[in-house]
């Protein structure tokens, strides 16, 4: 069974789709592991403001096959393939780790490049996964994220509950 950390992050509709997400994420892969939610701005286009969060998910389905489970979330929550790369969302689910693999496996480069290059990512895979070193550089994520510019991109905790849960840093 793979531990695999997930990305996610929607700027529109945004509390509906997260926890529309986290609602299919647990009927689809059981517990899952969550960071806080942190909202920043958008990256790469002027738009609302992201909610961002890192999953961890326990999975035997092969890489490819998460990936399509995954993109059918999107789509069921009117994710628009046509729209532009850098551009509004209603739900974007990523691939960031599986367990300490790096290369291609099923067509998806692993580790994600996004996990070092934005906070977003980095800061809530740090928080949940702080002593697991990252497959090509050998750092923990704790250790990347003390090193990450912090100039770059801002983020912020905020206020978020799912079944009960407190999801706020």
């Amino acid at each position: 069974m793979a531990l695999i950390y997930l990305s996610l992050g929607s700027n529109v509709e945004r509390y509906l789709r997260i926890t529309a997400a986290l609602d299919a994420l647990t009927e689809r892969f059981g517990e899952l592991t969550l960071s806080s939610v942190y909202e920043s701005n958008s990256v790469g286009f002027q738009g609302d403001n992201f909610l961002n969060l890192v999953a961890g998910i326990y999975s035997e389905s092969s890489l490819g096959e998460v990936s399509i489970i995954l993109k059918q979330i999107e789509n069921d929550n009117g994710r628009d393939r046509s729209a532009p790369h850098f551009g509004p969302r209603s739900l974007d689910i990523d691939i960031l780790t599986m367990d300490n693999v790096s290369g291609e496996v099923d067509g998806i480069e692993l580790p994600r490049d996004e996990v070092l290059k934005n906070a977003f990512v980095l800061l809530p895979l740090a928080e949940i996964a702080p002593d697991t070193n990252h497959p090509i550089t050998g750092q923990s994520y704790a250790e990347h994220w003390q090193c990450y510019d912090k100039s770059k991109q801002k983020l912020w905790p905020v206020p978020f509950t799912w079944q009960g849960k407190n999801l706020t840093a």
